[in-house]
């Protein structure tokens, strides 16, 4: 079960004379990803970053507005820094939000100096000159409606210890009825494989131990560019670039897409991790139809014995929307069927909400919102038991677990079996080097965490 999809990240960079920059990154990984581009951009330009916004000159917050706990997360955060803002500072608002709605952010936030929307990040040093002209008149907003642009000169990787987090592409295709991200992002664009492989041998030369290829939808990659099988050829380049990363992790894999030979590959490699995000969002053929989504469960079925099957130890993260109009209780009722049958390792559970422009905004939003925390509850609570249950099924193995913080005599870290920030820890009775990989003998196991101890074998 999922903790949160939230983060915020902070991006640093190495310090230089000039006009001075903050950035705070919100959302998903793919924000933190965009947000390191920006910092490379204008430390190239002669920017200089610093890690307090009250001494920055240009203060960048990178928004997200996937959904609506994410745009208040977003709002808050926004009218925290425009209060705090001392004379001659400026505040440009970057992201999915202004790339939605700019309008809204000007009217709900005083003090934004400027706006720059997510297909165009890589613009931000032109932005960043016309915010600090003392000459300036009003706001600068730079929301261009074009498809997302691909800088190709600059990495698209965010690294946090010792993982590195690639974006392969951006956009999506897919006409989900209740997801804005085809309105935020626009078409799928793929970025070419040599610029991913570049990527991923700067970070293993910055000694990741863990490269997760992110985009909105991966097993997308390279159809717009005419490759056939496309992520699964470029796994296998990337084991060829850098077989000194032992991890390579998969997110967003979108139902229908995932081939034969992706499995085959990811069955092959041994640096490709047994794990396997597949945002599902429901289990009744007639939801999904009305979601606009895959709707062959038999489909689903198939895959994941076969996945299961080729790697039996593999890990299956997957999401679902619970009160979708229309939501009725047995079609809900098949959803906790499903998972029970399925016993998905990992499970984000979502309430709908309604998002302005998306289809599934003109259907009524009948399902009460008491009864949508409600099922929510019964399906967390359900998949508690299921993650329960494999956890202890783990106790006695030895696990390999990337170690990621330590102090007061114990260590923090993860398995392959979770991905950053979404899924569970493992914590070790001993301080153990950071961004190791160490094996781990599980000694205990709760819901979503792990125990264990270094084994000596």
């Amino acid at each position: 079960m999922a903790r949160t999809e939230r983060k915020e990240n902070t991006i640093r960079a190495h310090p230089r004379s000039s006009a001075s920059f903050y950035i705070l990154s919100l959302g998903c990984a793919k924000n933190t990803v965009d947000a390191q581009g920006m910092a490379t951009l204008l430390e190239r330009a002669g920017y200089r970053a610093t890690d307090n916004p009250r001494r920055a000159d240009l203060i960048i917050v990178n928004t997200c507005c996937f959904i609506e706990p994410a745009r208040e997360e977003s709002l808050a955060a926004l009218r925290e820094i425009a209060a705090a803002k001392r004379p001659r500072q400026v505040l440009l608002v970057a992201g999915c939000w202004p790339q939605r709605d700019p309008q809204a952010i000007l009217e709900a936030v005083p003090g934004v100096d400027g706006l720059l929307g997510t297909r165009r990040w890589a613009d931000v040093v032109d932005v960043a000159r016309r915010l600090l002209r003392p000459d300036r008149e009003g706001p600068v907003v730079h929301v261009p409606p074009a498809p997302p642009a691909d800088a190709p000169d600059v990495p698209h990787v965010a690294i946090q210890g010792a993982t590195a987090y690639i974006k392969i592409a951006d956009g999506c295709n897919h006409p989900c009825a209740f997801c804005a991200i085809p309105l935020i992002k626009g078409p799928a664009v793929s970025r070419p494989p040599e610029r991913v492989l570049e990527d991923a041998a700067l970070a293993a030369a910055r000694g990741v131990k863990e490269l997760i290829l992110i985009a909105q939808d991966t097993t997308a990659y390279g159809r717009d560019l005419g490759l056939e099988d496309g992520l699964a050829t470029l796994l296998e380049r990337l084991v060829e670039r850098v077989p000194q990363v032992p991890w390579i992790r998969v997110m967003y894999a979108f139902p229908g897409a995932i081939t034969p030979r992706l499995i085959e590959v990811m069955a092959r490699l041994p640096q490709v991790l047994p794990y396997l995000d597949i945002p599902l969002q429901h289990a009744h053929p007639a939801v999904l139809r009305r979601m606009r989504r895959p709707a062959d469960m038999d489909w689903v079925r198939r895959t994941v014995a076969s996945l299961r099957e080729r790697m039996p130890e593999i890990a299956i993260r997957t999401t679902f929307i619970v009160g979708y109009p229309g939501e009725t209780e047995e079609e809900f009722a098949a959803l906790l069927r499903f998972v029970e049958e399925m016993a998905f390792d990992r499970v984000g559970v979502f309430t709908y909400s309604h998002e302005a422009g998306t289809p599934a905004s003109a259907l009524p939003d009948d399902v009460p919102p008491e009864v949508k925390e409600e099922r929510r509850g019964r399906l967390m609570q359900l998949q508690q038991e299921i993650s329960l249950a494999k956890n202890r099924a783990l106790v006695g193995q030895t696990l390999d677990v990337l170690i990621e913080g330590q102090g007061d005599g114990i260590s923090v870290g993860r398995s392959y079996r979770d991905a950053p920030e979404i899924d569970g820890l493992v914590l070790v009775e001993e301080e153990l080097p950071v961004g190791e990989l160490v094996p781990i003998r599980i000694t205990g196991a709760l819901e979503y965490d792990l125990y264990g101890v270094r084994s000596r074998e």
